[in-house]
């Protein structure tokens, strides 16, 4: 799918969603209600293989091609500030704002997160960047998954947004994180050299895919632990960032992230509430300045605590 700096998304059909309705398919790409997506599709907002299609009760089929023009939404309600919401930023410039985002935060409001998001956060502390970026998610660049805690950077200006995705794109910003998988991999390091497209068996999950997006992670082994199950702490730097990357890649391989419900990460002898998924290390050039910033978050004192539950001497890693 076409990165969210886009005003437009673009995607074919897989076995999964075959003969699925139009408004249906918009809702999954759009990430909005299936009545938003149904009012999109007959405003004219949307084209199966070139053509406009007004319907939303049309029925599709695997391999075509459908085009999603977000500027369609219809009278969005945008996210309102919301003091209540904490947000801790670990720095913050005229351009730029890195905030540690805690876990079970959703970044944005979408289908079933109308409201109560790091956004909404965001807005209340800073106010000016409701007009920077897509008007829904105003100032966010990247995300990280709700259950996933960590750093994340958000453009305060025009300039720094689009300075901030053009990085991005173009695999320039070094993103490093600390994931605690079931297992020890064969080799201790290695790239994960594999496509990510939306699983054919269920749309709402992603999957390694010959029809997927070019995506590339690189892991190597920090620790292992044998009590009170076979486990590691594996570090994994981005090459690019597609939708649950890190999992769907560490999955892949046989080492699912534990507590991960959606990819098989849940292990009766070691229960976490969340995936065990950490941004560690944020880096990238100032969009206005040049200099090159870097930034650690220290494991969350749940992530902490259950590797001290692996290995009572756990000392943190230094990831620079």
């Amino acid at each position: 799918m076409s990165d969210i700096s886009n005003q437009v998304v673009e995607d074919q059909i897989p076995a999964s969603l075959d003969n699925e309705r139009v408004d249906r398919i918009v809702s999954l790409m759009a990430d909005v209600s299936r009545s938003v997506a149904a009012t999109m599709v007959s405003a004219g907002g949307v084209s199966v293989d070139g053509a406009v299609e007004t319907s939303g009760k049309i029925r599709l089929s695997e391999g075509q091609i459908v085009r999603v023009d977000l500027s369609y939404l219809p009278g969005e309600v945008l996210p309102q500030p919301d003091a209540s919401i904490e947000v801790a930023v670990v720095y913050s410039d005229d351009d730029v704002i890195v905030i540690n985002k805690s876990a079970g935060l959703v970044v944005h409001p979408g289908a079933g997160n109308p409201d109560r998001t790091l956004v909404n956060g965001l807005l209340a502390r800073f106010p000016e960047i409701a007009s920077v970026g897509e008007q829904n998610r105003p100032g966010i660049v990247h995300r990280l998954d709700s259950g996933t805690s960590g750093l994340m950077m958000v453009a305060r200006t025009d300039h720094a947004y689009e300075h901030l995705v053009e990085m991005l794109s173009t695999h320039q910003v070094r993103r490093t994180y600390l994931a605690l998988v079931a297992g020890v991999p064969d080799s201790k390091s290695g790239v994960i050299d594999a496509p990510i497209g939306r699983d054919q068996r269920d749309p709402l999950r992603m999957a390694v895919s010959v029809s997927g997006r070019f995506a590339r992670t690189q892991y190597e082994v920090l620790q292992e632990f044998a009590e009170p199950i076979s486990c590691a702490l594996v570090r994994c730097d981005l090459e690019t960032g597609r939708t649950h990357q890190i999992r769907v890649h560490l999955g892949a391989i046989g080492h699912p992230v534990i507590g991960d419900g959606t990819y098989k990460g849940v292990r009766e002898g070691l229960k976490f509430p969340r995936p065990a998924l950490h941004a560690a290390v944020l880096a990238f050039e100032h969009p206005t300045t040049g200099d090159e910033m870097s930034f650690t978050a220290p494991l969350p004192s749940d992530f902490e605590k259950l590797l001290k539950l692996l290995e009572p001497e756990f000392v943190a890693v230094d990831l620079q």
